[in-house]
């Protein structure tokens, strides 16, 4: 085993000659154990050298590079399947599956995609963004296989973080029902099951996973299943001394043939071990201890602040245009403030995260009240049911999500929130276009949120009305959401007073003819310019629900065209609440509804996203002018 360690990222392509011999996962079949290190060594540095190009998942990649080369080594893929879990372990995965030159084009517009889909290689079994995911697909897989009289094997290849999810201990509950050929694979990169991989411990993984013991303990379950009480007595012998020694024994329970731990990093005992587990029938589950940010010493000494990586022209370009004296925060940053100040005042408050501390800028809340802190793992459903039980106890939480997690609770957001009437405040984090694209881009939140009685939905347009609608938000007595983009704002300086807002009320920013335009969030800043140019009325909105009808009712009596603008899908949306409130009213009136459209919308620079959408002030302007133009016409067609 390597102990390589880049201590830079490369600015020039490394000389890779073995795995440039690699074009498809087949042609790994031609090296010998002893030339496997050398390729895990030059796909290590061609992914550091990659990804500080274009920016992207990095340390997760970097702890599985054995491990790809194995399971690539051992199985027939794709005619077996490798189902990831989550997608940012994948980088190396998409290096040996034919994709090695695209990288460069990693997270582009119309580049190779930042995570497993399945449109873009075969190799790519299932589609995968969010975590948690792949157990019950590869289960999903196995079956269909048998069903089909198909010869395949199905691995999922799952993380320690990943695992914690409701979704994949369903799945495992379920697996040993089915009897499936499936491997489930373990990734252990956060010391959270073993703390150290021994020598009795690698000792015992080889004799569990050996074709010998294999075939005695499958010969004795035939025998013994005839003599009850001898059978249960060997398989507790055999239970207790899996104990002893492997902490397998939850996975044994659930009917999965325990084996490991492992490390990770031993690509002669990896390739050795799947090459004795790929036969074997029934659910087998191997548990591998890995190293985050293997390879390159920055991403091993801080596996969280290496999870992502900018790529080094950005970095740069940044530095040079940033001005001195000026420090603008990000959204995240206002609301991590926010959440100190406010615990300071009121000790009834806790901080809820499903593993987004860092994202969610809740460092120091955890370090000035780790009392009041709680990071539930990766388990949105769990996180809302936990708060809304603090709630019914008098407790104030705060959960701070990002919005495209919080789709994976929209069931408990409803029957253990809102119906209940429970007093939980949603900071909802990365509204609106990512760059990683449609998995990650939180252009849903507006349409399933307003549909929901009892919660509040608010939309920040600046950096100050982000800290005004969080306090508005957590004095409401009630669910409140409030929904803000991911970094940073227009630069408006924040009050630190706590202040409210009034619920249900926009405001008037500027006053004009013709047209009004009704802009909610992130979409203020971009209407304002087209308003200067047009002379129209600007209101910024404030509240998705409920909705200033009184507004909205004055601004259609009083111009001609109604234009409603929202980062957020226009099916369903903020637009469509405004279209309600006229119908209601029995105003008609020319309307406009601008949002996301119809469809997923590919990873790209949110900028670049924006425009493609029609929601830069260009695109804006145009889709105004388009219409006032069609309304002339038949306006005087029908004179």
């Amino acid at each position: 085993m390597s102990d390589h360690t880049f201590e830079e990222i490369p600015l020039t392509r490394p000389e890779t000659p073995l795995l440039d011999r690699v074009n498809s996962p087949t042609d790994l079949k031609d090296f010998d154990k002893s030339q496997l290190q050398q390729l895990c060594d030059e796909l290590r540095h061609f992914l550091i050298y990659t990804v500080g190009q274009t920016g992207g998942h990095f340390g997760a990649g970097l702890g599985v590079v054995e491990l790809t080369v194995a399971l690539h080594h051992i199985f027939d893929t794709p005619q077996d399947k490798l189902v990831w879990d989550v997608g940012h372990q994948t980088y190396p995965h998409k290096i040996l599956t034919g994709r090695r030159e695209e990288m460069q084009n990693l997270r582009q517009p119309n580049g190779i995609a930042p995570f497993p889909v399945r449109e873009e290689s075969d190799f790519d079994t299932f589609g995968v963004g969010h975590s948690s995911t792949s157990i019950s697909a590869a289960l999903g897989m196995a079956i269909a296989a048998r069903m089909k009289g198909e010869e395949q094997r199905t691995v999922a290849i799952i993380g320690d973080g990943a695992i914690t999810a409701g979704l994949a201990f369903e799945a495992l509950n379920h697996v040993s029902e089915t009897e499936a050929n499936l491997l489930v694979i373990l990734n252990d990169n956060a010391m959270s099951i073993s703390r150290n991989v021994g020598g009795l411990s690698r000792y015992f993984a080889r004799i569990l996973s050996s074709r010998l013991y294999l075939s005695m303990r499958e010969g004795s379950k035939k025998i013994l299943s005839r003599i009850p009480k001898a059978w249960e007595l060997a398989r507790r012998t055999e239970e207790h001394m899996k104990g002893m020694v492997v902490p397998g024994t939850l996975f044994d329970e659930l009917g999965l043939n325990y084996m490991g731990p492992i490390d990770g990093h031993d690509i002669e005992t990896l390739v050795s071990t799947l090459g004795n587990i790929k036969d074997l029938k029934g659910p087998q589950f191997l548990h591998i201890i890995t190293q985050k940010g293997k390879g390159y010493r920055p991403a091993e000494a801080s596996p969280v602040g290496s999870h992502s990586l900018s790529k080094i022209v950005s970095n740069i370009k940044l530095n040079t245009a940033e001005k001195p004296g000026i420090n603008v925060p990000s959204y995240s940053n206002v609301f991590g403030s926010w959440l100190c100040d406010m615990a300071e005042v009121d000790t009834r408050l806790v901080g809820i995260t499903p593993a987004m501390k860092e994202g969610s800028d809740m460092v120091d809340f955890e370090e000035r009240f780790p009392d009041r802190y709680f990071d539930v793992a990766i388990a949105e459903q769990h996180s809302l049911t936990f708060a809304a039980g603090l709630a019914s106890q008098g407790i104030k939480p705060v959960v701070a999500i990002y919005s495209t997690f919080l789709q994976r609770a929209f069931d408990q957001l409803i029957h253990d929130v809102a119906i209940q009437n429970l007093d939980v405040t949603f900071a909802i984090d990365r509204a609106g276009l990512l760059e990683d694209g449609p998995t990650h881009s939180g252009v849903f939140d507006l349409s399933f949120l307003r549909c929901i009685p009892n919660i509040i939905v608010m939309a920040p347009s600046d950096e100050n009305e982000t800290r005004m609608m969080l306090f508005t938000g957590y004095t409401f007595s009630g669910p409140a959401a409030i929904r803000y983009p991911r970094g940073k704002g227009p630069g408006t300086e924040i009050n630190k007073q706590m202040q409210s807002i009034e619920i249900g009320k926009g405001r008037i920013l500027k006053k004009g003819k013709s047209v009004a335009i009704l802009a909610f969030g992130s979409m203020v800043s971009p209407a304002r310019e087209v308003a200067e140019q047009i002379g129209a009325t600007l209101a910024d909105m404030r509240f998705v629900k409920p909705l200033d009808k009184t507004l909205i009712k004055k601004l259609a009596l009083d111009h001609d065209l109604i234009v409603t603008i929202e980062e957020n899908s226009v099916q369903g949306g903020a637009g469509s609440g405004v279209n309600e409130v006229l119908t209601e009213e029995g105003i008609l009136i020319e309307t406009l509804n601008l949002g996301v459209p119809d469809r997923f919308v590919q990873q790209d620079k949110p900028e670049n996203m924006l425009s493609e959408c029609g929601l830069d002030s260009k695109g804006i302007l145009r889709s105004i002018q388009s219409r006032q133009s069609n309304f002339k016409k038949n306006s005087f067609t029908s004179h």
